[in-house]
């Protein structure tokens, strides 16, 4: 039996405790190279947007992610981001699942980021900047909180009433400017729909981390050169060299593999320095939330016959 889970239910089941340590455990598996995960394919949505599909294969578990960014949906109230991912036994193939990855990308876009403030910033990080005001900027600011006993969160984006209501929800302080929230962060975050620098490095204050979630394409960028010529840490390699507008604009070579630090086989970079993290959003995170939504479900239809739990 396939189960069909909708966004509700993912809100539901999806935690963000257990989704930290999965998504530690999957950065450090993708890094180790026992996950198979073949660079995400890219669709074009003429005048409309983008159309991602990211399968991985990682233990017992297949899974494919199909996600849209469609720039336009903010004005129609809907989400810019939205999924779907179809959770699949690897030895026989048979679908699990299909529940909807709106949620999913969101929380665990966000629960990357906080895994790696946690594994590279002092535990005296407390203020944010968020350039962005949508999803990510909710998720982020509930995600670093679990990690760092934050003092302030920043907001600032190109839509001031949107800004509004996000700093709302957040409670967060509104800035006219992406130079005002920058200035004197400890953690700035990126979570942009840009294609052109949003974020100049001579805002940055030393020892500064950067969170570059944005520009998920090879000619977009969301970081000036200055900011890229800091250390650079990467979710893959392989994904920053072909994917990140920012890696391959600037020139700046990926010092390392966050799932390469997580595992000890990797030195973080010195105290104080200053470190840009570039996330792609990486597949083998995407079946780690999507198995944990799914095993939650088991155990809740629990008595339940002929379903696997992973």
């Amino acid at each position: 039996m396939t189960m069909h889970i909708d966004e509700d239910e993912v809100r539901r089941l999806l935690r963000l405790e257990p989704l930290l340590e999965a998504v530690r455990r999957a950065l450090i598996d993708l890094s180790a190279g026992s996950v198979v995960q073949p660079l995400r394919s890219v669709v074009e949505l003429p005048e409309q947007g983008l159309l991602f599909l990211k399968p991985v294969l990682t233990g017992e578990v297949l899974a494919t992610k199909l996600i849209t960014l469609i720039p336009a949906n903010a004005t129609r109230g809907l989400p810019t981001l939205l999924a779907t991912i179809v959770l699949m036994d690897a030895k026989t193939g048979r679908t699990l699942a299909v529940m909807d990855g709106t949620w999913i990308t969101a929380l665990r876009t966000a629960a990357v980021s906080a895994v790696a403030v946690d594994c590279l910033t002092s535990r005296h990080a407390k203020t944010v900047a968020m350039l962005g005001s949508g999803a990510l900027a909710r998720t982020h600011a509930l995600a670093l909180r679990a990690v760092r006993s934050v003092s302030e969160i920043r907001i600032w984006s190109r839509d001031p009433a949107n800004v509004a209501r996000c700093a709302e929800e957040v409670k967060g302080v509104q800035k006219r400017s992406a130079e005002e929230a920058v200035r004197d962060a400890d953690i700035v975050c990126t979570l942009t729909n840009a294609s052109e620098p949003v974020l100049k490095g001579a805002w940055l204050k030393p020892g500064a981390f950067v969170a570059a979630i944005g520009a998920p394409r090879p000619n977009w960028r969301e970081l000036d050169d200055e900011a890229m010529r800091n250390v650079v840490i990467a979710d893959s390699c392989a994904a920053a060299a072909q994917e990140s507008g920012d890696v391959i604009l600037s020139g700046a070579k990926v010092a390392a593999e966050l799932g390469e630090i997580l595992a000890g086989t990797r030195s973080p970079p010195a105290p104080g320095t200053t470190i840009i993290f570039k996330a792609l959003g990486q597949a083998v995170v995407d079946a780690a939330a999507a198995r944990l939504v799914y095993e939650a479900n088991v155990e809740r239809s629990s008595p339940a016959i002929g379903m696997p739990r992973y």
